[in-house]
């Protein structure tokens, strides 16, 4: 029938033949609209018939019936096109039109239909410019993976699983009574179901079932199986043209719809396009459009049409499997009425956990399922079928007289091993019932299996050989072993320093034996302790055997994992709380096997000691130990050492993995010998050798316990028993310039001894003096910069000396004394006698150091040395110590005797002239100096200083940016004005200063008319009132 209304627009021609459950459609025009509404016409006498409409402002224009979505548009719809619907109805004939729906953003093609029930051919037509595919191209271009549905060959693409007749029936009549429910009438029953469980509980078995189930119903739109290392299978990149090939092949009428989609954009199916836009382009959209044509309604009415989705944990593409479950949910929620479900299988990674744990989606843990029940079945058929099947099995049981075999008690003892996993179960009645090379039969070999240790050996042997060749095999299977408690898989990868895919890769193989839970953060465990006991015992286990020596690699990676930067997590807290463990199964290993581990145990020693050798006092306190010829307790050692017992407990607490210590009482040990071997081999230990020449030290450490005269205490006893054999570690030259007779008996007389030897050097008071005095120790050629001497008169001095100061061979590395007595023996007159170091001395030190940091100032140049650095941080600090132990009326007399030290004049008169302006200015805050006579006399005395400095200045020395141009900053001090001086002088005192100030004018004129320094010293004058 044609209808005149369009015949008035000739560019458009619609023409309509009624026939008994379709029509023809021919419509020349490709038009873009915001939105379809689906309009349902009642027309008397005939069915229903579903058309899609524009509606807008009361107004209605309906297209064919038949269309193709293409790229969303949003240009007009042509008003010509447009009647309003009284006019619509009319045309047919008054028939009653319902709006059902609405599609948004859509476009329709330029087609033309022949629609049959069977749901449509081909279409003829395209728009300009669209691609034609023909149904065999269409074919070529589709890369669906053969192997990945319910249907493929399970005994070469796993995972061969189904569930066992008579088993995990409440499960699958859950699944099954929830993808039955109708989506109309259920709008609160999720469109998504989610099984999750442990590896081995019977996930890809329920998955087959449910496949198998609704694939026999015509009901199946898809099904998918990852597998974890098969290709594309454990991948996401074909997972939706898999689906669309299945659902085409299950769906006849998606065809069109689908082909449509790819002559509007090929490069749908190239592996750059989104999962997310393949699966709403290629499955979701051309699945609707079939629904909303009713051209699957016969299939809708048994149900909605079901995906079923296995092991989407064992997808390698983690960031797609979160895209594809977020599109998924997002895409029911704006479709809620598609009649279309997905079931999903998988453990619970935490990818998965966040995306499906949430409203909209049907959880069930599989776990939860008791399957004991199930098990026994499966056990009780597979054995009755295996008799019925093999008649040498069932001579042999008709002949034992026993009846049922294996019998009911026996049956329950295997299930109760099995501890609820299939897997295991199955492999059980494998290893029971299938023919080996051992010799025994199903009745000889089921008394071990009942028995399981050791009569499972058989089983383990042959499910471990399954993976012993991967990478990785001996460390995983040996720490699951010798663990102290079970970890999880995450826990296992860090605590390895392994991928998870790498372990997990390896446990696939042995879940059998292996339980592997549904979630990495749950433990892994063994199916039966029985397998521990196994992989422990070297003659049952053989190459499999876990040897203890590999505590002694857990132990390292346990202290390994403690300064990782990403913080507490569960291996972090298994490596603080076992590492002193596993250690400690180490060092029980007889003497012969531990030394084949040296250079593991060298590693975890270094590894363990370097975390902790920032600490203060850390090489003092490990070297006692391991050099004292008896252990002490922490206060034994603090007293030693001279130490605050919790600077030693501080040290010890960080180092408790390889030493052993209960309480503050307890004697302190190594926790194995090796380390003792470890610190005093120096190819082994390097910087943490502890050198020979620390016994010098602990030997001066007891005879200052001795002569303090304390109470007695484990350090003194110490002290007295052992003094001797620590001064038996010094050189023979050492021990014969120390025992003179008679011997020396006290700590002072020690020291009196051995300087005695050396005071004849030349510079010795110079060298000695200057280690004692510094503040921060320098090495010999630091020391020899800083005397301006040569380092080989400093090494002259030390190599006399060496029982009481370490020189290190490395001439970059700094003098110590021994210990720390000696300098309060030197800084003690009562004590030390000749050898005494005066206070004044820190007057010298300061001149060292200013004098020092004025040739750098002179000579311009960017210097690291570190007697520079020392000089130019601590020279203030040494004057400080002067003025703190002298009064200030030694001032001119010490400074008179630097006069004699080698020197430059210059340097000698600056130095002298800060410090007397320093008194002056700034004051003493412990010696004030009188406000009268006696600061005029510094102020004399410093106004000198400077006018001798500038007379004997080299002529381009201050000028440019040189020292007239530096602030007393520049030159190492600080000064502070206290405002006018406020007394007045006598007229010939007043003459004398003002010929000193004119000396000054006229070398500073001589060399620059203004300097800082100069118009400082003048403004001080000029607060006298003449």
């Amino acid at each position: 029938m044609e209808h005149n209304h369009f015949k008035k627009n000739k560019k458009f021609i619609w023409t309509a033949q009624r026939k008994a459950l379709s029509h023809e459609i021919t419509f020349r025009r490709l038009w873009p609209v915001r939105r379809f509404t689906i309009l349902e016409l009642e027309r008397p006498q005939l069915p229903k018939l579903v058309l899609i409409g524009f509606i807008t402002h009361s107004a209605a224009f309906l297209p064919p019936a038949d269309y193709s979505i293409l790229e969303p548009g949003l240009s007009s719809f042509p008003p010509e096109w447009v009647t309003d619907v009284h006019t619509l109805q009319r045309t047919f004939n008054n028939c009653q039109l319902n709006t059902i729906g609405h599609i948004e953003n859509a476009n329709f093609a330029n087609v033309h239909h022949d629609d049959t029930t069977s749901g449509g051919s081909d279409p003829v037509q395209t728009a300009a410019g669209r691609q034609v595919i023909s149904n065999s191209e269409l074919g070529a271009l589709l890369t669906p993976i053969p192997d990945a549905s319910y249907t493929r060959n399970r005994k070469i693409s796993p995972p061969d699983s189904d569930c066992f007749p008579g088993t995990r029936e409440g499960v699958i009549k859950g699944i099954t009574d929830w993808a039955d429910s109708p989506v109309l009438f259920n709008a609160d029953t999720p469109h998504v179901f989610w099984t999750h469980g442990y590896v081995g509980c019977g996930k890809s078995s329920i998955s087959q079932a449910i496949s198998k189930k609704y694939g026999g119903k015509g009901r199946l739109l898809g099904s998918f199986f990852f597998y974890r290392g098969s290709g594309d299978r454990s991948r996401v990149v074909r997972f939706a043209v898999t689906l669309a090939s299945q659902m085409m092949a299950a769906i006849p009428a998606t065809k069109s719809f689908y082909k449509a989609a790819v002559e509007a954009d090929p490069t749908l199916l190239t592996r750059g396009t989104s999962l997310s836009t393949q699966m709403e382009r290629l499955v979701y959209k051309p699945f609707n459009a079939a629904v909303k044509r009713g051209l699957i309604f016969k299939s809708l009415v048994r149900g909605p049409f079901l995906v079923v989705v296995d092991g989407l944990d064992e997808c390698e593409d983690k960031l797609e499997v979160k895209e594809f479950i977020e599109h998924l949910l997002d895409f029911f929620k704006r479709h809620p009425s598609t009649p279309l479900r997905f079931f999903i299988t998988s453990r619970v990674e935490q990818h998965i956990k966040e995306c499906l744990n949430v409203a909209g989606v049907r959880l069930d843990d599989l776990v939860a399922h008791g399957s004991d029940d199930d098990i026994l079945t499966f056990l009780e058929t597979s054995f009755a079928h295996r008799v019925e099947k093999d008649p040498v099995l069932a001579a042999e049981v008709q002949s034992s007289g026993s009846g049922q075999w294996p019998s009911r008690d026996d049956l329950k003892t295997l299930v109760h091993h099995i501890g609820g996993s299939f897997i295991f179960a199955s492999a059980l009645f494998k290893y029971i019932v299938e023919p080996s090379n051992d010799g025994l039969t199903p009745t000889t070999r089921l008394p071990l299996a009942l028995d399981m240790n050791p009569g499972l050996d058989g089983l383990y042997n042959f499910t471990l050989a399954k993976s012993q060749r991967l990478h990785h095999f001996s460390n995983v299977i040996s720490t699951l072993a010798l663990l102290f408690q079970p970890l999880s898989m995450t826990a296992i990868t860090d605590l390895l320093g392994l991928k998870l895919f790498e372990v997990l890769h390896i446990l696939v193989n042995l879940q059998a034996i292996i339980h592997i839970p549904g979630t990495d953060e749950r433990p892994v465990t063994f199916c039966h302790t029985s397998l521990r006991d196994f992989l422990t015992t070297e003659s049952r286990s053989g190459r499999f055997f876990a040897p203890p020596s590999h505590h002694l690699y857990l132990s390292y990676r346990c202290s390994l994992v403690q300064d990782k930067p990403e913080g507490e997590n569960a291996a972090t807290l298994y490596g603080i709380g076992n590492c002193g463990n596993h250690f400690e199964k180490f060092a029980c290993l007889p003497p012969c096997l531990q030394g084949l581990f040296l250079e593991t145990v060298d590693v975890l020693y270094a590894l363990i000691l370097a975390r902790s050798q920032s600490l203060l006092h850390f090489l003092d306190v490990l070297w006692t130990i391991a050099l004292l010829f008896e252990p002490l307790p922490i206060p034994g050692i603090a007293q030693l050492l001279g130490l605050n017992p919790s600077a030693v407990s501080g040290v010890l607490s960080s180092l408790e993995v390889v030493i052993h210590i209960s309480s503050d009482k307890s004697l302190v040990t190594f926790r194995h010998p090796s380390l003792y071997d470890f610190l005093t081999t120096e190819s082994r230990s390097g910087c943490f050798f502890a050198p020979p020449s620390f016994h010098r030290h602990l030997f001066y450490c007891c005879l200052a316990l001795r002569d303090e005269q304390q109470t007695e205490t484990a350090a003194t006893v110490y002290g007295v028993v052992h003094h001797t054999k620590h001064f038996s570690f010094f050189s023979t030259s050492e021990q014969e310039q120390l025992t003179a007779s008679p011997s020396p008996q006290t700590l002072n007389a020690f020291y009196t001894l051995a300087l005695s030897k050396a005071q004849h050097v030349p510079l010795f008071s110079d060298v000695i003096s200057t280690i004692a005095s510094l503040i921060v120790p320098l090495s010999i050629a630091g020391v020899a910069e800083l005397l301006s001497i040569e380092p080989s008169e400093v090494a002259q001095v030390l190599v006399n000396i060496q029982a009481i100061i370490n020189s290190p061979g490395n001439s970059d590395l700094p003098v110590t004394m021994c210990h720390k007595s000696l300098r309060d023996f030197l800084t003690t007159e009562s004590r030390s006698g000749p050898f005494f170091i005066s206070p004044s001395y820190q007057l010298q030190m300061s001149y060292y150091c200013f004098n020092l940091t004025f040739e750098h100032l002179l000579s311009k140049a960017q210097t690291t040395l570190p007697a520079t650095q020392y000089s130019d941080r601590y020279c203030r600090d040494h004057w400080m110590k002067y003025l703190y132990s002298t009064s200030g009326q030694s001032l001119f007399v010490d400074l008179e005797q630097l006069s004699h030290l080698p020197n430059q004049t210059l340097s000698y008169y600056l130095f002298s002239f800060t410090r007397v302006f320093f008194t002056v200015e700034w004051g003493d805050r412990h010696h004030p100096i009188d406000r009268s006579q006696q600061a005029f006399d510094h102020l004399t005395r410093c106004a000198e200083f400077l006018a001798l400095a500038l007379e004997c200045d080299p002529a381009e020395a201050g000028l440019g940016d040189g020292w007239l141009y530096k602030g007393f900053d520049g030159l190492g001090m600080d000064t502070y004005s206290h405002g006018r001086l406020g007394f007045e002088v006598r007229q010939e005192q007043a003459t004398a200063l003002q010929c000193i100030v004119d000396r000054m004018s006229t070398a500073v004129g001589a060399k620059v008319l203004m300097s800082f320094l100069y118009l400082r010293i003048l403004s001080l004058t000029q607060r006298f009132s003449m």
